[in-house]
């Protein structure tokens, strides 16, 4: 990828918006890149010493981790000190012209450096200021730590990825810093600009990791109050209980995913296998473990790609399990452009591609992941602060304007 690759930025939706964008790790800054693949100038404000702990995770290359170039792109950066009273001003000089702020401290973080929503609403009304926190503001568990997996495990969602008396365990994905954090913090922060277009006033945006996880306990949550069990783990049509819905091992080790959830799927995936007369026992409760059994012992008579061949043609809901690397060179990504490739002399690198298509154009790599502190000087003028302005506030360790962290 060029260092900036020239696209008409405004064919894109978000073209114009201004974020600040204050979070580090993975919810925040995951979400904010998302703004900027699809037109937002996203003005990533770092702390002076070393910036987003994420740029010291993985393989180092221009002075930055793996993990925080693939969450960051299209991202200006600017470091500050927030805890000088100059630092807070130029923050407050920012705040002037944008529309979103994005934060993931703790609740009250921002309040003690006088950079809370109270404060920036009085310079900003219509500025939209979205927290994302782990628990949610103003409650019980407000200010404790957590992580992913405590935010799974008080949501109930943990519980469901074992069988009843199973230990649970840490699922291999990050569901509430992504979907419930990222995601929801996108929809949020849309919401929350689609009413200031009718009032004209920005909002506070409390993002809740642990509240985001709900819907997906849509569910399990519909089981609670009646005769069913609630569906976790090997219990339920879509949790493994039964043949039609299932994951099987193939004769060369690899796997097969199974989703013939309605009738005519598996009818159609009984036919092929040449088995007729189990379609009429697809939920039946007392054959289901020996249909589970015998399509173990079918699929382990082929490979993972002759299973693949036999069913390319055939609508039954059957693909194969592929290993994250499979993926990215699967004919699917290829076509869709799920995943982008930059190149470092003569290294590549995969990075995440984006997940919507708005008129049937995907999010574009506008600008590469910024140095620490790369946009500082540039950002600085354009809010009228001088070169010798500048260079004193560097030489106070106040701002950092060097292009890396080295």
């Amino acid at each position: 990828m060029d260092r900036e690759q020239h696209v008409d930025k405004e064919r894109l939706p978000l073209n114009g918006l201004t974020v600040l964008d204050f979070t580090r790790l993975l919810p925040g800054p995951l979400a904010t890149m998302h703004l900027g693949a699809y037109g937002a100038d996203i003005v990533k404000i770092e702390d002076v010493e070393t910036g987003d702990p994420t740029r010291f995770v993985g393989r180092f290359i221009n002075g930055s981790g793996a993990f925080f170039r693939q969450l960051n792109r299209n991202k200006k950066s600017i470091a500050l000190n927030l805890k000088t009273e100059e630092g807070r001003e130029i923050v407050k000089k920012l705040v002037v012209k944008a529309d979103v702020l994005v934060e993931g401290f703790r609740p009250g973080v921002m309040k003690k450096l006088g950079l809370g929503y109270e404060e920036l609403s009085k310079i900003n009304r219509r500025m939209v200021y979205a927290a994302i926190t782990g628990y949610g503001y103003n409650n019980t568990f407000s200010y404790r730590a957590g992580h992913d997996i405590n935010y799974s495990g008080l949501s109930g969602l943990l519980s469901l990825c074992a069988t009843r008396g199973e230990k649970p365990e840490a699922q291999g994905i990050q569901v509430a810093d992504i979907a419930a954090g990222s995601l929801m913090a996108i929809n949020a922060v849309l919401m929350a600009l689609y009413a200031r277009g009718k009032s004209g006033d920005g909002s506070f945006v409390d993002v809740s990791l642990t509240r985001g996880l709900l819907p997906f306990l849509s569910l399990a949550a519909a089981g609670i109050n009646s005769d069913e069990d609630i569906a976790r783990k090997g219990s339920g049509p879509i949790t493994g209980a039964y043949a039609c819905y299932n994951t099987y091992e193939t004769k060369d080790g690899k796997y097969m995913s199974l989703g013939a959830l309605e009738p005519v799927f598996w009818q159609r995936f009984c036919e092929k296998i040449k088995r007729p007369e189990w379609i009429e026992l697809q939920f039946d409760q007392e054959k289901r473990l020996t249909l589970i059994n015998k399509l173990e012992i079918i699929f382990r008579e082929k490979s993972r790609e002759e299973w693949v061949e036999e069913f390319k043609d055939i609508d039954a809901c059957c693909e194969p399990v592929l290993e994250v690397p499979e993926a990215i060179d699967h004919l699917l990504s290829k076509e869709t452009c799920s995943w982008l490739e930059m190149w470092h002399g003569d290294a590549k690198e995969v990075l995440i591609g984006y997940p919507y298509l708005v008129s049937g154009n995907a999010g574009a790599e506008l600008l590469p992941p910024p140095g620490h502190g790369e946009h500082t000087r540039e950002i600085l003028k354009k809010i009228g602060y001088s070169k010798n302005g500048i260079d004193e506030l560097a030489a106070k360790m106040i701002i950092k304007v060097n292009r890396n962290t080295f």
